[in-house]
């Protein structure tokens, strides 16, 4: 398998661990028994995986059109678009290839100041520009920058993690959680991405510095791929929808995920208001026109109704 030295050396450290565990609670049968079985499990896993197209999907490369209202690199790093084929991947729930849960919107570039398009980057620009100080711990709480933090879809698996403690879930009762929250969070990044090369529009610093203000810089830096749809509301409205479904959409928690890094931890009343505050922080960072944002949750809410509709054998 893949993956770095470090990796491999964690994963070797914790079977040890857990394996020493398992050994003085169960008989030596029943232990190897168990083993016996997670193995095959994790290779017809593995094993499918193999075909869902990672191999080469992963790799392949974007040219830049060029053309009027498209994406361009962003600051500060100006880096080529990250992952521009995970809209091709074969997905879970979601029919490969396909228009389902896909925005029936499409953001029409206009640069006439009084057009939408226009207008939206122009709140963009002055949101940022008077934002509140909870605005700004909001857009850094949920920036999720990879390197610096967790990923979106690690702070949406921490979120389920904190919950399953809370709940004290049977393990059974925690690996469908976990199933079906995995499923619904690829599925999300695979519709994203879609969403995204396909319309490939520009974002809104790129847009701002054109025509509104050249100096502009956003509070939260801008990830390398195309404006529309917004990722983190995709993937926090999937995930929303399934872990709704699972303990109750009014769900009362307060999220640690960041406790570590010193980021205050938030509350919220239900999954739907957490998804909806981790949408708003793209405003707020500089990242996303709001149109992105409202229709993102929409593709993801689509992603985890589908997700909620699978049925597991015990």
């Amino acid at each position: 398998a893949g993956g770095s030295g470090d990796t491999q050396r964690a994963i070797i450290d914790l079977e040890r661990q857990l394996s020493d565990g398992f050994a003085v609670t169960v008989t030596p049968d029943v232990l190897q028994r168990s083993v016996s079985q997670g193995q095959l499990a994790g290779l017809a896993i593995f094993q499918w995986a193999q075909a869902d197209g990672y191999a080469y999907l992963s790799t392949c490369e974007y040219p830049v059109s060029g053309e009027e209202g498209h994406w361009l690199p962003t600051p500060p790093g100006y880096a080529p678009a990250l992952l521009p084929c995970w809209g091709q991947m074969r997905p879970f729930v979601l029919r490969e290839r396909s228009d389902e849960c896909q925005p029936a919107v499409q953001p029409q570039y206009s640069e006439d100041v009084t057009s939408h398009f226009y207008l939206e980057a122009l709140e963009v620009y002055q949101t940022v520009n008077n934002l509140s100080s909870e605005q700004m711990e909001i857009a850094r709480f949920w920036a999720d920058d990879p390197g610096k933090t967790g990923t979106p879809p690690g702070h949406s698996l921490a979120i389920l993690t904190q919950v399953v403690k809370d709940q004290d879930l049977t393990l059974d009762q925690a690996a469908e959680a976990y199933a079906r929250l995995g499923i619904a969070l690829a599925d999300s990044f695979i519709s994203c991405w879609q969403t995204k090369f396909a319309t490939d529009i520009v974002r809104p610093v790129t847009y701002i510095q054109q025509f509104i203000d050249p100096g502009w810089i956003p509070p939260v830096n801008t990830p390398p791929f195309p404006e529309y749809t917004s990722g983190h509301s995709v993937q926090t409205a999937a995930a929303a929808a399934v872990l709704g479904a699972l303990f109750g959409d009014d769900y009362a928690f307060t999220d640690h995920t960041h406790d570590d890094l010193g980021y205050a931890p938030r509350s919220f009343a239900s999954f739907s208001d957490l998804a909806s505050e981790a949408a708003i922080s793209r405003l707020y960072g500089g990242i996303h026109y709001n149109s992105a944002i409202e229709v993102g949750l929409q593709q993801g809410a689509c992603i985890g109704q589908r997700v909620n509709t699978l049925r597991f054998r015990n």
